[in-house]
Formats: structure tokens, sequence, C-alpha cells
């Protein structure tokens, strides 16, 4: 990051920050659109056992690595104020950090994995793969929570190009992880859906290796000598990250674990509603990606400006962000309506799937556009590090307006299973609607003239 002066300077400082943070969230956003697919040529079950634990697992790890995000604001703003002699310590205990929170995962994961998947109508077949799809991909927790954090390091110094790089390299493993895993090669035995999990956690030891590599090897990296002359974990340090990065995680999680619900409540529905809802989802996902690059952005660079109390230019980073968020959204639907057969194709094979994949993917025309306002917003509102009212706007729109109002739409009304999916939408606008007023409020509390 540097300062600029002029509007065009800001968009162009911008626009290199962010398009490698889009190609990056795309592409670890594609290591589960390749499982999804891939899993789906296996089979209905398979995708539907997928389904089943990508929707367990994604709330939990969207959740931590929302506490792992805070090191973004708190490295920005450091460099911004001048102070980067401090950031070294942030890091390792921030990976220190990661490790315990992983650690705890896995732990509360072998605890209460048998009794959710139990406590759901699911078939033998579908209960077995999302089981043992979710026991393969822990084995690649911790290094994914350590690459997460490293990530967060280096996005913090406006070199998100870097972090394109590592996933650009780790994409095509992933592929290639999926295709022996899943269907067998190689001397290796076809573990149709279970497969995804183990490719998925070969990847992320790939993707922690290389960036572990990169900041301890390569400049400007290399000069803040994060893997050398380590210091003791801090509880300390750990709550200065937490008091952050709880808030964050409990957002992000509020908003992610209700889709998790939706899939559980729509477990009454046959596997292939199931299986639709979930390709559905996925793509919609990948869309999401857009959003919430734009949100990570944003929080470098309004974190950035911040630190150096240039607030004005905070400001005027935040409506950059918004706008192209919302514009790319307009496109996207626009793009998701003509070719909405095509895309529920690259799921399944089965008619029925795919016709019912047409009709949820509709559905996600309108819930992606209220992300592409909700999600830059909190990205600039985690720049200014402000976090704890984004918690209260989660938990009340998410929880409070869209579960019930899905709820009553689908189990009262024609809709359905599509009645979730308006609830979800009714949540997402009221959210992005409620975090828009905050922003205002932040922003009027901070000096426009500097």
């Amino acid at each position: 990051m540097h300062e600029t002066k002029t509007l065009k300077e800001k968009l162009k400082l911008f626009a290199i920050i962010l398009i490698p943070v889009l190609i990056t969230q795309l592409g670890m956003s594609l290591m589960n659109f390749f499982d999804t697919v891939m899993s789906g040529q296996a089979g209905a079950d398979d995708l539907a056992g997928v389904a089943i634990g990508a929707n367990l697992w994604l709330p939990v790890f969207t959740g931590i690595n929302g506490v792992l995000l805070a090191i973004t604001p708190i490295v920005a703003q450091l460099t911004g104020s001048m102070k980067q002699d401090e950031v070294p310590v942030k890091v390792q205990q921030g990976i220190y950090l990661s490790c315990a929170l992983a650690l705890l995962v896995i732990t509360a994961g072998a605890l209460a994995l048998n009794p959710i998947l139990n406590a759901m109508d699911l078939i033998e077949e579908v209960r077995h793969i999302a089981k043992y799809y979710l026991v393969a991909l822990s084995l690649g927790i911790i290094p994914l929570f350590i690459f997460n954090t490293v990530r967060c390091f280096i996005d913090a110094l406006g070199k998100t190009r870097t972090s394109m790089v590592i996933i650009l390299i780790a994409l095509p493993l992933n592929v290639l992880f999926n295709y022996i895993f899943i269907f067998g090669g190689f001397g290796i035995p076809a573990f149709g859906g279970i497969g995804a999990g183990i490719a998925t956690a070969a990847t992320y030891w790939v993707v922690c290796l290389i960036a572990l590599a990169i900041i301890h090897n390569l400049q400007p990296f290399r000069s803040f000598s994060i893997l050398t002359s380590w210091v003791k974990p801090s509880l300390s340090a750990w709550w200065e990250q937490l008091r952050i990065g709880i808030p964050i995680g409990f957002a992000i999680f509020f908003e992610t674990s209700i889709f998790a619900a939706v899939t559980l409540l729509m477990s009454v529905y046959s596997t292939y509603t199931i299986a639709a809802h979930q390709a559905a989802l996925n793509f919609a996902s990948l869309l999401y990606m857009m959003p919430l690059s734009v949100g990570i952005a944003l929080t470098i660079a309004v974190g950035y400006e911040v630190g150096a109390n240039r607030y004005k230019e905070a400001r005027t980073y935040g409506f950059i962000g918004i706008s192209g968020g919302l514009l790319f959204a307009i496109v996207a639907g626009i793009v998701l309506y003509t070719f909405s057969e095509p895309v529920a194709a690259l799921y399944n094979s089965n008619p029925k799937v795919v016709e019912l994949t047409e009709q949820f993917i509709i559905y996600a025309i309108f819930y992606q556009l209220a992300d592409a306002i909700g999600a830059p917003i909190q990205g600039a509102l985690r720049g200014y590090k402000d976090v704890n009212m984004t918690l209260i706007i989660a938990l009340v729109s998410y929880w409070g307006i869209g579960l019930p109002t899905g709820w009553i739409l689908a189990n009262f009304t024609s809709l359905e299973p599509f009645g979730y999916w308006v609830g979800i939408i009714a949540g997402l606008s009221a959210g992005a609607l409620a975090l828009l007023l905050r922003l205002l409020h932040i922003q009027r509390h901070y000096p426009a003239g500097r």
C-alpha cells in the first residue's frame, strides 16, 4: 500500500489490490466447485454426501477464518502508521493462535460429528460419505489455518498478487488430486465423494508450505523475519487478536451457518432436491467471491488510510468498493439468468436435478445482489476495526429474520424448499441495509477533512 492523491490513483491502486484478491478467492472457491462437480459425476449420493459435509464444514471454517482475518486490519493499520517493527510479533502470535483454533475444531468435530449426522434424516450411503469426507478433510485443517494467517499478513502489505500465485499453483493440483481420489488412478482406489475430502486436505498442505517458503525467502516479506526469532505464545497477544477476530468470526458464522441450517432442514426432501440446492448454492458462492474480494481489498485500503489518519481517503475507498461490487452483481445476475440451464447441467446429468437446480438459480440471482452490498461494507468496517455492531446485525438479520421467514414460507406456503431461499434473501437484504447505515454512522464520526 502507498498514499494516493487523486481519485484516478485510488482507482488504480484499488484495482491492483482487488484483482489478485478476486483471482485468489475464485481459485479457493473453485476448489470447492470442483469438489462438488466432480463428486456429482460420481453419483447423486456422492454429491448429496459432499453437500452435507461441505455445509457442516463451511460455517465452522468461515467463522474461524474470520478470527484469523483480524491480522489484516492489525497489520494494515500498523504499516499505515509506520510501525512495521511491531508486525512480526503480531503475525507469529497469529500463527500460534491458528494452530490452537485448529486443534479445538478437530477435537470438537470428533465429539460432535456422529450425533449431528445421526440426527439428520439421511439415507445410510449419504451419511457415510458426508462423515468420511469430513474426516479426510480434517487432516488439512492445521495447515489451512496457518496458510490463512500468513495470507492475511501478505495481503495486508498490499502484495495480494503473491496470494494469487499460490492459489493458481494449487488449483490444478487440487483438480488432479480430485481425479485421483474420487475416480481412482495411479494405483489408488476410487473413493467417490470421500476422495474429495482427501484431495482438499492434500491441497491445504501444498498451499501452506508454499506460503511459508515465500515469506521466509522473498522480499519484502523476508525483511520481517516472521519465521525466525520466534517469541513465546502470549495469551494477552491472542486476546488482542480475538477482540477483533471473534466478532468478525461470529458475524461470518451467523451468515454462513444459515446455509448449513437450511441444508439440514432440507434433509426432509428428496436426494435430488438436496443435490440441486447444493449445486445452485455452490455456483452462487462462486459469484460471491467478487463482493467478498472487494470486502477484503477494502479492509486493506481502509485500514491503511485509517492507520495514517487519512479519513477522507478511507471514505473514498469505501464508496469505490461498494459501487464496484454492486455493478458486478447486476452484470452477474443477467449472465446467471441467461445461462441458468448450462450452469445447472455442469453439476449433474440427471434431468430432475438439472430442472430443480435451474429453479434454485433464479433465487440465487437476488441472493447475490444483496450480498454485493453487504460484503464490501463489512470489509470497510473491518478496516475501521468496527466489528461488534456487525456481529449484532448478522445475528438479527440472518437468524432473527432470514431463517424464521424461510421456515414459515417452506412449511406453510406452496414455495416449499424454495421458501428457504426467499428467507435467505430477506435476511441478507435486511443485513445489507443495516450495515450501510452503520458505515455511514462510522464515517460521520471521523473528521472528513483529513
